[in-house]
């Protein structure tokens, strides 16, 4: 089965260098395009794509508020943040609502079909010195508290995490099995308050608890 994508963009010519892009590749198939936030929440509904390659700024519903809107949905599609910048306000709020990673516009084409595989796969993509100076400029706007509650095995996962490994390079890095990994990260998200690891990861940078 091919991972359905759906492109978001204003810009024509960037939805058709995209579309080409994600054609290449036999194992992707791009189901629709929109120009806007606003035409987004329609067409996904209709499409049921697997990710959605959300431009961050747009005229009417920019990408912020148009992942914020999807990922309130029951079962939403894995969001990828494209943006030409990487020190987004816009990026950075979108990783704080719900989207699975972001990817630049000037990124070379095997980067973003990766990017779609690692998203669809169910992992994060972070770039975590990038989210450590987007978090650095937005303040910090979380404490330890929440951090401090886990324990000591579940803030080395949320460090690893942090990191931008998956569950299985943590296995390897703490010696221990897939499985126990993925009950500490289900274990962290509910004791943040976190619906994903990237709200999780945001949270460590944002507290202090990450000062890498």
């Amino acid at each position: 089965m091919s991972i359905r994508v759906v492109l978001i963009d204003d810009e024509p010519l960037v939805r058709a260098g995209l579309a080409a892009i994600i054609d290449s590749d036999t194992g992707l198939d791009v189901v629709g395009e929109a120009g806007d936030g606003a035409d987004a929440i329609d067409l996904i509904q209709r499409t049921q794509p697997d990710i959605v390659i959300m431009d961050v700024r747009m005229p009417q519903l920019n990408g912020l508020e148009a992942t914020r809107l999807l990922v309130a949905r029951q079962d939403p599609p894995r969001v990828l943040i494209l943006t030409t910048f990487d020190s987004d306000d816009y990026v950075f709020e979108a990783l704080r609502v719900g989207a699975d990673g972001f990817v630049l516009k000037r990124a070379e084409p095997e980067e973003l079909i990766r990017a779609v595989y690692v998203v669809a796969g169910g992992e994060v993509l972070l770039y975590p010195q990038k989210v450590r100076e987007m978090a650095a400029q937005a303040g910090r706007r979380e404490d330890l508290a929440s951090v401090a509650q886990l324990s000591s095995r579940e803030q080395e996962v949320l460090s690893l995490m942090a990191r931008g490994l998956s569950n299985v390079e943590i296995a390897g890095e703490l010696f221990l099995g897939s499985e126990t990994v993925k009950t500490y990260v289900s274990s962290l998200l509910g004791k943040l308050g976190a619906r994903d690891r990237t709200q999780a990861v945001i949270r460590a940078f944002e507290s202090g608890f990450i000062t890498l």
